[in-house]
């Protein structure tokens, strides 16, 4: 009976404290930006995760200095003029670029590790949907650093803005010294994955969710009698969420049943 009743106190408990965080979000979330590119609709659709040929895409928020390596290809006149995912038509003749997950309008260094040629393109589109392909170049940006003879080739993806502006490598490496880099989003939501009356428990969930992702990483939070019987509650949250729209579209893409958005 005891065992019962305390269930159903902490049930209780986790309906308030959902109920309390819902309300903080909503007051605080920071919706998507608007830019001379992208509408916030377009942003904020862009940002959901999809499914193209059966394997599912969870697009994340970024920071300036954030790197990614693999390889790249280029796309040209069979797409010229056609609608890119942000709305705009593709251009073969501007620097832009596909990117499964990045946000519209993150501006990209992308170097070719085969030759030593770099240029800076903006996301606009989505894509390349071929295993190890990490971008997709206009075919104006892979002339411009060798793709239009090479076809594909190795690079290195770095983010270096947002929206046109552009930071300088200096800046880039200051800021990630003193852990300053420029964010699409500043706000830090996160996914409750788990609440146990034991910390062995939470542990046991942390390190599941340990290195799974990327981007997100799992961190046990102590509750002090949050059912009234003196005992501490641990909650494992998943954090590094840019904004409710992200957290919640990663629990529903991710299809975790009984977790909530909190915010820390």
């Amino acid at each position: 009976m005891m065992k019962r009743l305390l269930s159903f106190m902490i049930i209780i408990s986790l309906a308030s404290f959902t109920a309390f965080f819902s309300g903080c979000a909503s007051k605080k979330a920071h919706k998507p930006y608007k830019t001379k590119y992208t509408s916030k609709a377009r942003h904020k659709s862009t940002m959901r995760c999809y499914t193209v040929r059966g394997k599912k895409y969870n697009p994340t928020y970024v920071k300036v200095g954030q790197v990614m390596k693999g390889v790249s290809s280029w796309y040209g006149p069979n797409f010229h003029g056609k609608q890119t995912s942000n709305g705009e038509r593709y251009n073969m003749h501007a620097r832009t670029a596909a990117h499964k997950t990045w946000p519209m309008d993150t501006m990209v260094k992308v170097k070719n590790l085969q030759n030593g040629k770099s240029t800076i393109v903006r996301i606009n589109d989505r894509g390349p949907f071929v295993r190890g392909r990490i971008i997709d170049c206009s075919y104006k940006a892979g002339k411009e650093i060798g793709l239009d003879r090479m076809g594909i080739a190795k690079v290195t993806i770095q983010v270096v803005g947002f929206a046109g502006k552009v930071q300088s490598a200096a800046t880039i490496a200051k800021s990630k010294e003193h852990k300053t880099e420029t964010r699409v989003r500043l706000s830090n939501f996160g996914v409750q994955v788990g609440a146990f009356k034991r910390r062995e428990g939470a542990e046991v969930t942390r390190k599941m969710f340990a290195g799974r992702y990327d981007k997100y990483r799992p961190v046990v939070k102590k509750f002090a009698d949050v059912d009234g019987s003196g005992d501490p509650l641990y909650r494992v949250w998943l954090m590094g969420f840019g904004s409710e729209e992200e957290a919640r579209d990663f629990k529903e893409c991710n299809s975790l049943e009984g977790a909530f958005i909190v915010r820390n």
